[in-house]
């Protein structure tokens, strides 16, 4: 999937700039003490305290351990099991869907190819977002992007967002937007259960599980099955997915974790439509063999040792394999694409926590290794000119990190990071055939809290993101763009949480990301560029959740978001796929066992993808209602989705193609399903 698109397609200013002139310093100073830091936490280790507290709602993506959302200086949400059982979405970016800040396209169609957009990047959210899967990272060094359905809904227990850029400093590249990460389920209970549905478009999916506890092990295993049709022509999925999580407590002191997952899927492609092919036929393909074929799975695995009252050494390990075969075709010629690529990484991190009287105190300092290989095999018909070509590529990325976090007096907590970053790639055949890169990253926050739980916070970040293997490397002429250097942003931002009751909330959030050199696919050059000038996002992220009786519930957002570029050769022109105004509106009735659902997303006028030149007219802004009933009785379980409920015609992704027929560029589309429907029963045994 990753080439389809290749060929169209103030108040922390000062210190920042400080931070910058002092990094070397700082860098040096950390790697020389972390061993002594590490020695010295476990020589004085005590006796434990017992790890689990009771706490408010907490996130482990923030810091990479478990805290209270209320000492976060970031808009951050977290999506729980209830959520996810009264929403319509299918898999997990429909449930992204809803989420303030976030914009999701399906870029297909087809409900198998979905860009996630936190803070406006637009066509290239995929690159600026960062996926984890239990703090595990999903998105690869190449262009192929997350593969959002290889953990099925049905094998999640939360998922927590982190908007902003603070996540650079935790976890590196790709976080400018901010961070998604998707908790699987553990064996903390017994439970086992089967489901089966079926509903429009030839839609079948079934799934069983298995959870439990055998003496000091927990166990969890899920799989399910997908088969659909789809809504256009050649936009047929199949898709098995396995997943398993172990847990064994050999004392109280030591965790033993392993997971693992497996992913296979057969996809259509169905592609665009231009305007006049749209009108005819909105379910056609002028595509019918294109298609892309993927298998991929991951193990993994490490211990976490606990000491000195909820102090802890953690050791995560992980390797992942993935394969892809795409076929794509286009005006000017057909691609195939067999690629392989090999992940292995590994993070170990100190996490050493301190009281002192009504303060407290949270030292992380953590190293993370990861060295990815990809193996292309290109076989390509450009305008009459076939070419085969064999590449690999590697990239070895090496980051520590140090965070810390202090609370004083309950109500004020303290917060700021460092991280320095390097990567170092390699390309075979390639003229030159490596580039090194590296980046010095910061953070700092303060957060306030007030009556009860609510709180306000603001916060400085600085993120960044390397360039992609097929971003520095050029298909067309074999070479590798040394020119081509990293992006880094700034991210500003105040926000706060008002809480009127223990359930309902309002929360407005205020950000700025100022970015450098940020990466793009000049549909001019037919090259991967830095722009000329900077980029800058301006929004507003307004949120709420109304709770008035047990069987009556309210939230909605707005977001507005301003991305422009501020410079150079598209200076004062929007950036491409970003809608100004976004709008979410959802109600959840229950009683006795029934829930119905109902939720609206508006999604205002945006540029067309690659339309950097503001050429075109805008894509149209669109409406969307969806609705869920659901009944539980005893252990048997039933429900009924409506997606699209007024069957709108519209389209979530579009792009300016060219044309073969009129010989020039057009507006291209990829119309979204009307209305559709899925019902199913599921049973706990």
């Amino acid at each position: 999937m990753k080439y389809l698109f290749t060929p169209f397609f103030p108040p922390f200013a000062v210190f920042g700039k400080k931070l910058s002139r002092i990094s070397d310093a700082i860098r040096m100073n950390i790697i020389k003490m972390a061993p002594y830091m590490l020695l010295f936490s476990l020589v004085s280790a005590g006796p434990a305290f017992g790890v689990e507290n009771q706490m408010g709602e907490v996130v482990v993506t923030a810091n990479r351990y478990q805290e209270e959302v209320k000492d976060i200086p970031a808009n951050v949400t977290v999506i729980t099991e209830k959520d996810i059982n009264n929403s319509t979405a299918q898999n997990i970016p429909e449930l992204l869907r809803d989420q303030v800040g976030v914009q999701v396209s399906d870029i297909t169609g087809s409900h198998r190819y979905y860009t996630v957009d936190l803070r406006g990047f637009g066509e290239t959210a995929g690159s600026n977002t960062l996926v984890l899967v239990d703090g595990r990272r999903v998105n690869e060094a190449d262009l192929s992007g997350t593969d959002w359905t290889q953990i099925p809904l049905s094998r999640v227990e939360r998922i927590e967002i982190v908007r902003g850029g603070r996540g650079a400093v935790l976890y590196g590249d790709n976080a400018s937007g901010g961070v998604v990460n998707i908790i699987t389920r553990e064996g903390n209970k017994s439970s086992a259960g089967v489901s089966g549905s079926a509903g429009s478009y030839g839609t079948y999916k079934g799934s069983a599980h298995v959870s439990g506890r055998l003496n000091s092990l927990s166990y969890a295993v899920s799989g399910t099955y997908l088969n659909s049709d789809g809504y256009r022509d050649n936009s047929k999925t199949k898709a098995k997915d396995a997943g398993l999580d172990l847990s064994y407590y050999p004392g109280n002191l030591v965790r033993l974790n392993f997971s693992s997952g497996y992913h296979k899927n057969d996809s259509g492609l169905p592609g665009s439509l231009f305007e006049n092919q749209l009108e005819q036929s909105r379910t056609q393909s002028l595509h019918p063999d294109d298609f892309a074929r993927v298998k991929d799975y991951y193990f993994k695995a490490g211990p976490e040792i606990y000491f000195r009252k909820d102090s802890s050494f953690k050791l995560d390990a992980s390797y992942r394999k993935r394969h892809s075969l795409t076929f794509a075709s286009f005006s000017g010629g057909e691609f195939t694409g067999d690629t392989g690529i090999k992940t292995l990484s590994v993070s170990p991190r100190l996490l050493l926590k301190s009281n002192m009287g009504n303060a407290g105190n949270t030292l992380t300092i953590g190293y993370d290794y990861e060295d990815a290989k990809e193996n292309i095999t290109n076989d390509s018909l450009f305008f009459g000119s076939h070419t085969v070509g064999n590449f690999n590529f590697e990239k070895k990325n090496y980051g520590i990190y140090v965070n810390n976090e202090f609370v004083a007096l309950n109500n004020i907590t303290l917060s700021a990071g460092y991280r320095y970053d390097k990567a170092d790639f390699q390309f075979d055949p390639g003229s030159p055939g490596s580039v090194s890169v590296n980046e010095n990253l910061y953070t700092l926050g303060i957060n306030y809290k007030y009556r009860n739980k609510s709180y306000c916070y603001m916060s400085y970040a600085r993120s960044f993101r390397y360039p992609l293997f097929d971003e520095y490397f050029s298909f067309f002429t074999n070479t590798v763009n040394t020119g081509l250097t990293p992006q880094t942003s700034r991210d500003y931002e105040i926000g706060v949480r008002h809480y009127f009751t223990d359930v309902s909330y309002a929360h407005i959030n205020i950000f700025r990301i100022e970015t450098d050199r940020e990466i793009f696919y000049n549909p001019v050059t037919y090259a991967n560029e830095n722009i000329d000038g900077k980029t800058r996002r301006d929004g507003v992220e307004l949120s709420f959740n109304a709770g008035f009786f047990d069987w009556l519930a309210f939230n909605g957002s707005y977001t507005y978001t301003d991305a422009g570029i501020r410079g150079g050769q598209f200076k004062g022109n929007d950036f491409p796929g970003v809608p100004r105004h976004k709008a979410t509106l959802g109600t959840v009735l229950s009683s006795n066992g029934a829930s119905l659902a109902l939720n609206g997303v508006y999604t205002g006028k945006r540029r067309f993808i690659s339309d950097f030149s503001n050429s075109f007219t805008k894509q149209k802004d669109y409406t969307v209602l969806n609705a869920k009933f659901r009944y539980k009785w005893k252990k048997l379980s039933a429900f009924l989705d409506i997606n699209n409920l007024t069957d709108k015609e519209y389209s979530e992704y579009g792009v300016i193609g060219f044309n073969m027929a009129t010989f020039s560029s057009e507006k291209a589309f990829y119309p979204s399903p009307g209305r559709n429907y899925l019902f199913g029963v599921s049973l706990d045994i």
